[in-house]
């Protein structure tokens, strides 16, 4: 039971690990020519994570093109790195919670 602790957590600060790494990449490849954006169908790999450890990396459909090729929004890529962070937080704050109640009864066993 307690090496399932948190497998959930753990998966979902993964998949919000990968797609940190892809808006940095997008981010970082502003001006790059011909870089298309690329991002995960976050809600659709969150319940895939059951069954899949690589979440699938894609083109954003639907993303202004620049004369050079390039369809990188920074607006957009600054929305998501501040929701990321934002679910990452929460993410962390949950398993440092589950990792605390672990330590209590492990405690209150060793005093009993």
């Amino acid at each position: 039971m307690v090496e399932n602790l948190g497998s959930g957590i753990e998966r979902y600060m993964n998949l919000l690990s990968t797609r940190q790494k892809l808006v940095a990449a997008n981010i970082a490849n502003t001006d790059t020519p011909g870089f298309k954006t690329k991002d995960i169908d976050f809600q659709s790999e969150l319940q895939n994570q059951l069954f899949n450890s690589n979440p699938n990396v894609m083109e954003v459909p639907g993303l202004q093109t620049k004369n050079d090729g390039n369809n990188v929004s920074v607006d957009r890529e600054a929305r998501l790195l501040a929701e990321n962070a934002l679910r990452f937080s929460v993410a962390s704050n949950l398993a440092r919670s589950e990792l605390s109640t672990v330590k209590m009864a492990i405690e209150e066993d060793k005093s009993a």
